[in-house]
């Protein structure tokens, strides 16, 4: 059998089996994933061991295999921003995940639209938040399905175009996500754990010794001749120490309230199971390590990869000297990385989907499962066109999601601590906000000054809701308003003010 034919078994293989796990993970509970809640959060029952592999399943996905490789190859020291916002994100989730945990199970409820027109008393901001979020979501879809299809089509030497790909890493997860739900994410992440801490463990220690003689080596190489890779603002001097500092800060507020952290959140047990999760998953992070150093070696073995080819950094090393059937290990591993976090954001636009737009509609308000899961397949189909046809490198998707997502910052947290933000004040500033960062991201303006243009939009954002709150108009109570009072600090049920 062609090396080709020995990667792609493997991967077939795999693959069938993660379907399977999927399908084992929700046996007994309703005939794939029984109503809503089960399906979406898994009946609110993952202990901390479900959590932490679920979480930390999320932080590390095809971006960190192949982006944070990819950007090591391009820029060096600036890709180590990914490991500064989510150790600090952590310790930010620390705090804000109980909190969420515990006003979502007080209500009833299963994601941030849900928290939101609760929070203001008009299901209306709930579908509008649930729009929002879903265009900033998509291109984290987008660069799941990037990342997976560059490496099945790579592993597969070439056999596999990179369009089929595409489409085969869209159909995989998207069947996966609509049996499975979140139970099923969190029993895969065991296996894809399992893998990716193996693989990686083993290119470690594989890659610096083939290419190299040791890290001794392959370090004074790094010194001697690429030495603007080692320091901010990285090869190229586009991310120096202002970017650097601003997106870690807006990335790990960000981080805290992501849909798909908080459907990790409201999966869980309890509270305490969360502050378990939050002080064990830094030590994930150590992962990060590996394929940053493995980009960096790239540069030397593979010269001349060039934008979104970057990403495929790392798999040229594994491609161009490991037998067939270790790319077909180290294939399946970094696939699914890209199976369980895009199968969670996929879950995430249905469930923000079905319960807070689609139910406005009468006759589909008592189906929200059904119509969760045609909306998966949709945002899916959606994703996978937009890869066809707007690609980009996989950091760059990353940060244009984070940025925009910040901008949610306020209307959530903000609202749920301070019970004097208005709805006109959380709008307005949420208008603000999304404009900015679209205007500054596609009128190639990002960084602004060396910063990054999200924490400028989100400052803005802060700016126009905290004056529009103290100096705009209060409005009227209204028949359907449910908390005038803070609800977390609070427990008074009142009047909203609008």
């Amino acid at each position: 059998m062609s090396n080709a034919g020995v990667a792609t078994s493997i991967f077939g293989g795999f693959m069938v089996a993660t379907v399977a796990l999927g399908l084992f993970a929700v046996r007994g509970r309703g005939g794939g994933g029984g109503g809503l809640a089960e399906w979406s959060v898994g009946g609110r029952s993952l202990g901390t061991g479900f959590i932490w592999l679920l979480m930390a399943g999320e932080s590390y996905t095809s971006f960190s295999y192949l982006g944070a490789a990819g950007w090591g190859y391009n820029y060096g020291a600036p890709v180590l921003y990914v490991v500064a916002y989510l150790s600090c994100g952590y310790a930010v989730g620390y705090v804000v995940g109980p909190m969420l945990w515990d006003y979502a199970r007080k209500h009833g409820l299963v994601g941030i639209t849900d928290m939101v027109a609760h929070r203001y008393g008009r299901p209306w901001v709930g579908a509008l938040v649930a729009l929002l979020a879903t265009v900033f979501l998509l291109p984290y879809i987008q660069l799941q399905i990037t990342g997976m299809g560059v490496v099945v089509s790579t592993m597969s030497y070439g056999a596999v175009s990179l369009n089929w790909a595409y489409f085969i890493a869209f159909a995989v997860t998207t069947g996966f996500v609509v049996v499975s739900g979140l139970r099923g994410s969190a029993w895969v992440s065991v296996l894809k754990d399992v893998l990716v801490i193996a693989t990686l463990a083993f290119l470690a220690i594989y890659v610096p010794l083939h290419y190299f003689g040791g890290y001794g080596d392959f370090l004074d190489r790094v010194v001697s001749e690429k030495s603007d890779w080692l320091t901010l603002p990285g090869h190229g001097g586009a991310f120096g120490e202002a970017w650097f500092a601003t997106t870690s800060v807006l990335n790990s507020l960000t981080v805290a309230i992501f849909p798909t952290t908080v459907a990790g959140y409201l999966g869980a047990r309890s509270a305490d199971a969360l502050r378990r999760n939050a002080m064990l998953l830094p030590a994930y992070n150590v992962l990060l390590f590996v394929p940053m150093l493995l980009g960096m070696a790239a540069v030397f073995v593979v010269p001349g990869l060039a934008g979104a080819d970057s990403n495929l950094a790392l798999f040229k090393l594994v491609v161009d000297s490991l037998p067939a059937w270790t790319v077909g290990v180290v294939g399946v591993a970094a696939a699914l990385s890209s199976i369980v976090p895009m199968a969670v954001f996929m879950l995430v636009i249905g469930t923000m989907w079905g319960r807070s737009v689609l139910s406005l509609v009468p006759r589909l308000r008592e189906r929200q499962k059904g119509a969760s899961q045609v909306v998966v397949v949709v945002a899916g189909a959606l994703a996978l066109l937009m890869t066809y046809t707007a690609p980009n490198t996989l950091v760059r998707l990353s940060l244009i999601s984070y940025e925009g997502m910040a901008q949610l910052l306020p209307m959530l947290l903000l609202g749920l601590l301070w019970r004097k933000l208005t709805l006109v004040g959380g709008l307005a500033g949420l208008a603000v906000g999304v404009g900015t960062v679209c205007g500054f991201v596609f009128t190639d303006h990002d960084p602004v000054w060396g910063v990054n243009a999200g924490i400028i939009a989100l400052g803005l954002n802060l700016l126009v809701a905290l004056a529009l709150s103290y100096l705009g108009p209060k409005g009227a109570p209204v028949e359907g308003d449910v908390l005038a009072r803070d609800p977390i600090l609070d427990e008074e049920p009142a009047t909203v003010r609008a």
